[in-house]
């Protein structure tokens, strides 16, 4: 009944988007880097001569998308398992991979570093774990809280297998994790967090990644490896993410010119942390930020449109 239900939403969630066939849909996730660097794409294939629009949209939901052709182009998604619902869907031929941008990623738990002040020991997770309790908002008595958003980490998992005495508060998106993180330095609270590099976060604080046991694929298949031998998940995440282009399968053949400007598409760490914060500290308006970034970095986004386009269908 649920997956009918999900699948309901997820249908009605395009009935107020009336897209023709000829129109290029870029998704628009809950991050402000992916939005507006979607939006400066976007405007790049407009350039082209192509129509193009966008639509709101999950990250957890895209791939379905993608794959059936509702949204044609996701200008950074991030691939931190090789083993992911991502590899799969490449698999299978559900979505196709446009290569690697310069910039990589890491995604894991991460604190503020006067946070040290407060927690030695610290990056090493055995010092938060003895510090727990510094993290506590009061909730729910002793424990510490992790503040993350609505995407699917095995942070529980985690917490379980080492042991940690941990709560998590998901909150719904990453402005609402930035207003924390901005109290927090503003009273110079503790706070342990969900962080995704390259973000604004890395312009603007300095912090550091808790340092978790090393990933490696037997923590999430085999219970006796590692610090748990009864639990899987005892470890970090990897600490490289890819970061990547990825379309329809069928962009290549219909716009063969925009498949041929998004493998000259490229972002550097600093071009997306500068995309984070225009449009997510700063506040600046999408217009103001798009300009800002544009003339920042004039050179390699021109540099995008220097190819031969191939005759269009």
């Amino acid at each position: 009944m649920r997956a009918l239900q999900f699948i309901l939403l997820f249908f009605l969630s395009f009935s107020s988007h009336a897209f023709s066939d000829d129109t290029i849909v870029l998704p628009l996730n809950d991050w402000p880097s992916q939005r507006l660097l979607s939006t400066i794409v976007g405007d790049k294939i407009e350039q082209l001569g192509f129509s193009v629009d966008y639509l709101p949209i999950s990250s957890s939901n895209q791939l379905g998308a993608l794959r059936k052709g509702f949204i044609h182009i996701q200008v950074e998604t991030w691939q931190t398992y090789g083993d992911g619902e991502y590899s799969k869907a490449l698999q299978k031929g559900y979505i196709e991979d446009l290569g690697l941008h310069s910039a990589f990623g890491r995604e894991d738990w991460w604190y503020p570093e006067y946070v040290e002040q407060l927690c030695p020991g610290l990056p090493s997770w055995q010092a938060l774990k003895a510090c727990a309790s510094i993290f506590s908002d009061g909730s729910r008595g002793s424990k510490g809280i992790y503040y993350t958003g609505p995407w699917n980490y095995r942070d529980a998992a985690l917490i379980r297998a080492l042991e940690l005495n941990f709560a998590i508060d998901r909150l719904a998106n990453a402005e609402q994790l930035l207003q924390k993180l901005l109290q927090a330095k503003k009273h110079q609270k503790p706070i342990v967090m969900l962080h995704w590099s390259p973000d604004w976060v890395d312009l603007k604080i300095k912090g550091k990644f808790v340092e978790f046991p090393e990933f490696e694929p037997g923590c999430e298949n085999d219970p006796a490896w590692g610090i748990n031998t009864r639990m899987l998940y005892d470890c970090g995440n990897p600490k490289e993410t890819l970061i990547k282009k990825t379309a329809w399968p069928g962009v290549k053949d219909k716009w063969p010119c925009v498949y041929a400007l998004m493998k000259q598409v490229n972002f550097t760490a600093d071009m997306i942390s500068m995309a984070s914060s225009l449009f997510g500290v700063e506040q600046k308006t999408e217009q103001q930020a798009k300009q800002i970034w544009l003339d920042k970095y004039a050179k390699q986004s021109k540099a995008w449109l220097e190819f031969s386009c191939p005759e269009t269908q």
